[in-house]
This record gives C-alpha cells, sequence and structure tokens, in this order.
C-alpha cells in the first residue's frame, strides 16, 4: 500500500481464529488506520504472534454460549478508540482506493455507518456478477451494536455471522470495493453453510415469536424471513442470482455458487419443518 501521510480515525477490528494463513497479508494493508486491534478466540497457531508483529492490540475472548458474541463483545466490553469501527475478516484485504474514499468521506459525514461491497470467490475464481456481497461494517463507535439474540447455547457460532447491525442514525455506502480472498476448501465451505443453516433455523424460529424484530429489518431481510420455510424459495434464489442477477455470466463457477447456495436455503427449509414437527 502506498505511503500516506494522513491518518484514518477508524478502529480496524479483526476478529479470528486460526487465521494465521491470511492475517499477515490482511494487517500490513492497515497503515493507514489509527488503531488496529485483533480480536482472537483461543488460537492454537500463529494468530496471535502475527498480529503482535505488526503492532495490533490483541484482544482475547471467550464465548460463553450467550449474548453478547465477538463483535458485540468488543464494542461493550473493550470499545474502539477512534470515532469509527471497521470490522474486517482476516481474508479481506483493502487497498489504497479504499482508503482514499474514507478520507474525502468520513470527516464531514453525518451518517453513522456505511455499507462496504466486496469482491468475492469461489472455487479460487472470481465471482463478478450474480447477488453483489455487501455488509454495514463501517460503524460510528457508540451509535451502532449488533442485533441481540439470546441464543443460551443453542449455536456453535461465537461471533455475529447473519446478526444485523442496529444503527443510530443514516447508513450510507462506501463504492470502492474490498477483496475478499476466501480460498478455503469446498468441504469447508459445505461445513461452515451447515452450520449456518442450523442458526438460520433456529433463528426463524425466534422471529416468529416476535414481531417487534420486523421493525429492526431491513427490506431484504423481512423478505427472506417471510418466505424462507417456503417450497419456493430456494428454486426463487437460484433463479434470481444466477439469471436475473447475471451469476450464469460466471461460467461454471457461477453455476457452482448457485447451486450450492440453493442448496443451503433448501437445507435451511427442512430444519425449520423439521424444528415445526418436533
Amino acid at each position: 500500500m502506498t505511503a500516506n501521510s494522513d491518518i484514518l480515525p477508524v478502529t480496524v477490528a479483526v476478529p479470528v481464529k486460526n487465521e494465521e494463513a491470511n492475517l499477515a497479508k490482511c494487517l500490513e494493508r492497515l497503515g493507514r488506520f489509527a488503531e488496529i486491534v485483533v480480536i482472537d478466540s483461543g488460537s492454537s497457531d500463529r494468530t496471535t504472534e502475527i498480529a503482535h508483529e505488526f503492532g495490533a492490540r490483541v484482544v482475547d475472548f471467550q464465548w460463553d454460549g450467550k449474548f453478547p458474541k465477538k463483535r458485540n463483545w468488543f464494542l461493550m466490553n473493550d470499545p474502539p478508540q477512534q470515532d469509527w469501527v471497521l470490522f474486517l475478516d482476516a481474508d479481506e484485504f483493502i487497498d489504497d482506493a479504499f482508503c482514499d474514499e474514507l478520507a474525502r468521506t468520513l470527516p464531514n459525514t453525518g451518517k453513522s455507518g456505511f455499507w462496504i461491497q466486496y469482491d468475492n470467490y469461489f472455487l479460487g475464481k472470481q465471482m463478478k456478477h450474480g447477488l453483489a456481497q455487501r455488509k454495514l461494517a463501517l460503524l460510528r463507535t457508540g451509535k451502532a451494536l449488533f442485533e441481540r439474540i439470546d441464543e443460551d447455547g443453542w449455536s456453535t457460532l461465537d461471533m455475529e455471522i447473519h446478526e444485523h447491525p442496529i444503527v443510530e442514525g443514516e447508513v450510507g455506502e462506501i463504492t470502492a470495493r474490498i477483496d475478499h480472498r476466501d480460498f478455503k476448501p469446498l468441504d469447508t465451505f459445505i461445513a461452515k453453510h451447515l452450520e449456518y443453516a442450523k442458526w438460520e433455523a433456529r433463528r426463524y424460529a425466534l422471529v416468529e415469536q416476535d414481531s417487534e424484530l420486523w421493525e429492526r429489518f431491513t427490506p431484504r431481510q423481512q423478505f427472506k424471513y417471510r418466505h424462507l420455510a417456503k417450497w419456493w424459495y430456494p428454486a426463487f434464489y437460484f433463479l434470481f442470482t444466477y439469471v436475473a442477477k447475471g451469476g450464469f455470466l460466471d461460467g461454471g463457477t457461477g453455476f457452482h455458487y448457485a447451486a450450492y447456495k440453493t442448496w443451503y436455503f433448501h437445507t435451511i427449509r427442512l430444519l425449520i419443518r423439521q424444528q415445526q414437527s418436533a
């Protein structure tokens, strides 16, 4: 990354566990940020050593199976020292264009959060089409927390994955993209999405019991949870992302990704039915 004297008033928080393969490449691009925090969940490899080598502050996190999870725990118990916090995964890499846009945008904005766009990879190839991947990952410190979900031990996921940040104030969008190079093998992708599917099925049951959640959902979330258990939803997702959003333009990679995500939503539906019949 090009040297630049402009230090961004942003804490970059990188939640990790056993990320020695990616972490150095992630951290070496963060020289323009005022604070770097690595939130570690008991790594057994060189993750924390690498974090210290790059001058990051390492925070240890141990989840007890209840609220709060990793990101909320950090925001609530060891908060960022800067005006803004950017949550970044170890396999997400930023460039000067992204930093330059933050330098132009943050000093004068009245917004409290920003959506971030991502370039994503599957089976080792970049996907340039299909459903756009984005996260509400840049938050004004003290103005946002992730949704509270009282899991009480029923999940193995110690970090907020699908929980949406609740932001006090307006939300904008950063147009410069982050490079998300998830090159983990296919069996890891499948295992991870099976855990996500179990979580979504349990979450669906909670949503049914709490009508107030709808007020905090984005329109996209409302559509998802209104139709998640319906027979046609997996097929709708495939047609929407692969056909309407042009996923077919990514060739075989686009097809395989859409097919596996269709399997994912079908699995959620079957788990919901299993819950309802228990």
